[in-house]
């Protein structure tokens, strides 16, 4: 659950601005699309191994963004 701490004098635009920020931030909408489907353990592993030799790569300096 989200609580924004919104003042009286605020505007509504600012404060569903900020509302969306928050939910964004918080990467609930990731978690509810990743429980909507089953991933094996090791597909999600290698999934794992890959960003991680992904991020070597960039750090190494053999891939270019």
């Amino acid at each position: 659950m989200l609580i924004l701490d919104a003042k009286d004098c605020e505007n509504i635009d600012k404060a569903l601005k900020k509302y969306k920020k928050k939910f964004e931030k918080s990467r609930t909408l990731n978690q509810l699309r990743a429980r909507q489907a089953f991933t094996k353990p090791s597909v999600s592993r290698r999934k794992e191994i890959l960003k991680a030799a992904y991020r070597q790569q960039i750090l190494a300096g053999k891939v270019e963004l």
